[in-house]
């Protein structure tokens, strides 16, 4: 990143240095062009927060997050606008599994985040009486309030059982949120299905099932070949901003605009901010100039997570899954395994394992040991897969505080935030609009064209 010179130009300063943080640094740029001076106030050793891609036995591998959905235009939209469309690689098509009762089942197919449309599907995941259950959910009375924003935990659970929650609905939601589908609220988890119930659909089989049937075509994951770190590096170079490698401790009113101070020592005056931060650290910089929004920003709660990287010898015998995700109550660590050589297609010599841990609750990323993560990676893969694994070369990478839980409200939760922000003021990150990047994109270009607009206008 370089510098530009001060004269006239407006002043933005985008505090964090992730994937929300430098897209609205480019969005700013890409509006404004040289009429902008852009500061990223990051800490960090590399700008791209939890996006992190690493060399492992020779290959860049992703360690942060590695996929996005593409069946959302956002990622797309923007590696195109980039020139970098050629680089948007799609999985090999092999599906995944589900660890149950100490084996392995077939993903059920026909479901909605685990919700299912059939009896049928659930076969041999679940009992014979959770199999009636289901069979009969839409046969049962379904008191529901349109708009309303329940648990998705607790409404799985009272239509079909606690087998299909724990075994099917909370490990997908696991692998995403880091934390039990109680917890979360069935319009962030599964906004279409809510969508087809406030429609008048009279039973969550019937709203799954509408979903299935409408939903689209072509692969669900994406991929960048070369990793995130292809995309950062061209958001870095197109925003042409300054990394300021600190981190913000005060935002204070100014006339006109803002100051911040930073934990190096120094102070910078801005036209406009943009918080782009984790949902604690934007809560603890908005207590002084938007108090409601700080208030309503530290109700969300957030989970850490750790992400343990593998190269094992290319001749273990794998089976020809993209990964496993981990029922709910089982003896293992991992939450989720992902067989990356099987998913992705083969690199290199090696193959290639990533292993999460950590969910809402727990301490395991903060506090165990790499030498321990990597211990059981080890006792997790002869348990699931019957392999004995001595590994070539281990990363680990800790996500801390990183993953916010969408609990029940979610939505009026984010718009009271937004709501409550000053013009010059905005907000983007994983805690507003989804945790995945295509919803950070979003917010963030959102986020960007908000402080582009009332600095125009001031």
């Amino acid at each position: 990143m370089t510098s530009g010179g001060q004269g006239s130009k407006l002043r933005y300063c985008v505090v964090g240095g992730g994937i929300s943080g430098l897209v609205t640094a480019y969005r700013i740029r890409a509006a404004l062009g040289d009429r902008a001076d852009i500061t990223v106030f990051d800490p960090g050793d590399r700008l791209g927060g939890v996006l992190r891609t690493e060399q492992l036995a020779g290959v860049p591998v992703d360690v942060g997050a590695e996929a996005f959905i593409a069946r959302r235009p956002e990622v797309p939209v923007l590696l195109a606008e980039l020139g970098l469309a050629d680089r948007h690689i799609g999985t090999t098509g092999v599906t995944t599994a589900i660890y149950s009762q100490d084996r392995l089942h077939a993903l059920p197919v026909g479901t909605v985040n685990g919700i299912p449309t059939s009896a049928a599907s659930m076969a041999g995941l679940v009992d014979e009486a959770t199999c009636d259950r289901i069979a009969t959910e839409a046969d049962r009375p379904l008191h529901w309030r349109a708009g309303s924003d329940p648990a998705l935990g607790e409404l799985v659970a009272d239509r079909f059982g606690e087998q299909v929650l724990a075994r099917s609905v909370d490990p997908l939601v696991t692998g995403v949120y880091g934390g039990s589908a109680r917890g979360i609220g069935i319009r962030s988890a599964v906004p279409a299905v809510a969508s087809a119930l406030d429609a008048g659909a009279t039973s969550m089989t019937d709203a799954a099932r509408g979903v299935v049937q409408g939903g689209a075509d072509g692969p669900v994951f994406g991929a960048i070949d070369g990793g995130y770190r292809v995309l950062l590096d061209e958001l870095v170079s197109r925003s042409d901003a300054t990394w300021v490698r600190a981190a913000v401790h005060r935002i204070a009113a100014a006339d006109p605009g803002w100051v911040l101070s930073d934990d190096s020592g120094r102070t910078r005056h801005a036209d406009a901010v943009v918080l782009a931060v984790p949902a604690p650290q934007a809560a603890a910089l908005l207590a002084e100039v938007a108090p409601q929004a700080a208030a309503a920003a530290a109700r969300i709660p957030v989970a850490s997570a750790a992400v343990l990287a593998m190269a094992v010898a290319p001749d273990l015998e794998f089976p020809a899954q993209s990964g496993v995700l981990v029922a709910t109550g089982e003896r293992l660590h991992a939450k989720a395994i992902t067989l990356s050589t099987r998913k992705w297609g083969t690199r290199g010599d090696a193959e290639l394992l990533r292993l999460s841990f950590g969910r809402f609750g727990d301490d395991i990323a903060r506090a165990t040991s790499d030498h321990d993560l990597t211990a059981w990676a080890v006792d997790d893969l002869a348990a699931v897969f019957g392999v004995d694994v001595d590994p070539i070369e281990v990363l680990v990478h800790r996500w801390i505080e990183a993953l916010p839980q969408y609990a029940p409200g979610h939505g009026e939760l984010t718009a009271r935030i937004r709501d409550a922000m000053p013009p010059t003021l905005a907000i983007a990150g994983n805690y507003l609009d989804g945790v995945g990047v295509p919803a950070c994109i979003g917010a963030a270009g959102r986020a960007a064209a908000a402080v582009v607009a009332a600095t125009a206008t001031n």
